[in-house]
């Protein structure tokens, strides 16, 4: 934001230089402009304030959006993978708040998208090659199975081709810039993919055989990216991460929540439903193993500041609550589901101190609307907001 403030400010800066310059130069010795019919001076203060205002109020737009960065899409996931889970539980209006909270902010999410796509191409690019972007294709998918969860089965499609449309541009523009020894962040390059799997599935049983016969290849897609992903991942991390360290252990939730849906939507019998199960449980036993691995590690090393990155362990805790309660009814193993309602109280507990940090670092933001308009007679807008 700083260098897009400092490229406007140099702009207004540039911009009233050249229009002095041309003032001056382009006046005549007898008060005329080059054709004599206007005066040089005329409307001059009107034309400099009215274009200062016009440039501090699109720097102000500008900085608006690009306070939202790719990150918050992990709160919309966090908020979206819970509302889900107090469905399945029972409780509908826990459930209703969390998909409200949710879905305004997938639409603030969805509108900085746009604004800064718009707005600042090359900012946009730059954020399009990072894992955090990935985050808007998860929460989109996340959004879409609540969305079917309360028979809105059209909106959850349209959803379905958003997210769809969005993962191959931004996953391979990710792809291409993957390092190495990489926060847990990295694991986003599977929890996206599977995203698309899991709301494939589900639209599956009451929509068309193919979603799911689509799903499996990228449910298997999302178990290589994670392979991927772990290999890239700096396990230092694990005590050292500031929150998303978690998404290690919450991209194998997903995966055994895309295997769930797989298995419960029908299209597999005999041998095919069998080898599903087992990779289900599988899968569900290593999210449940990095689920204490990396509670230990909090423990030991605890990290109580707020951070953004800290919606990263939200979902993660969310995600692996409704893995073991979606596993519960399709794998039939009636033990998963009191430990997934445990879990998920775990995760709304976890969310409501990550939801109390962000509001205040909200509240916090320097700079209002009211202090930074210019006055009469301002010139060139002071620095952004930050």
């Amino acid at each position: 934001m700083d260098d897009a403030a400092a490229r406007t400010t140099a702009g207004n800066g540039g911009t009233g230089s050249s229009s002095a310059r041309s003032s001056s130069a382009g006046s005549s010795p007898n008060g005329s402009g080059p054709t004599g019919s206007s005066p040089a001076g005329a409307g001059a203060p009107g034309d400099r304030k009215g274009r200062a205002r016009h440039r501090w109020a699109r720097l102000r737009w500008d900085a608006s959006w690009d306070a939202v960065p790719p990150a918050t899409g992990a709160a919309v996931l966090a908020t979206g993978i819970i509302s889900v889970g107090f469905h399945l539980a029972g409780f509908d209006a826990l459930s209703t708040a969390g998909l409200w909270i949710g879905g305004l902010l997938w639409l603030l999410l969805a509108v900085a998208f746009v604004a800064l796509l718009i707005g600042d191409r090359g900012r946009w690019t730059a954020r399009a090659q990072t894992p955090p972007a990935l985050t808007a294709v998860a929460a989109t998918t996340v959004l879409g199975v609540r969305l079917d969860q309360l028979g809105w089965t059209t909106a959850a499609e349209a959803l379905l081709v958003v997210a769809a449309v969005a993962w191959p541009v931004l996953l391979t523009s990710v792809l291409r810039h993957l390092g190495r020894r990489m926060p847990g962040a990295v694991f986003l390059i599977c929890v996206a993919t599977q995203g698309l799997a899991v709301l494939a599935a589900t639209l599956a049983p009451h929509t068309a055989d193919w979603l799911a016969r689509a799903a499996l290849p990228l449910f298997v897609l999302g178990l290589v990216l994670y392979a991927d992903a772990l290999l890239r991942f700096d396990l230092r991390q694990v005590t050292a991460g500031a929150g998303d360290h978690w998404v290690a252990g919450g991209a194998v939730a997903i995966c055994a929540l895309a295997a769930s849906e797989l298995l419960a939507s029908g299209v597999w019998s005999g041998g095919a439903h069998t080898a599903l199960r087992v990779v289900t449980l599988v899968l569900l036993g290593i999210a449940l193993t990095w689920y204490a691995v990396l509670a230990t590690a909090e423990l030991l090393r605890p990290r109580f500041r707020y951070d953004l990155r800290r919606w990263s362990t939200v979902f993660p805790l969310g995600m692996t609550a409704v893995a073991a309660l979606s596993t519960a009814a399709a794998a039939g193993v009636g033990w998963l589901e009191p430990l997934g309602r445990a879990l998920l109280w775990v995760a709304a507990a976890v969310w409501l101190p990550t939801a109390r940090g962000a509001l205040r670092k909200l509240r916090r933001r320097p700079g209002t609307a009211a202090a930074a308009r210019p006055g009469p007679g301002a010139g060139p807008a002071p620095d952004a907001p930050g």
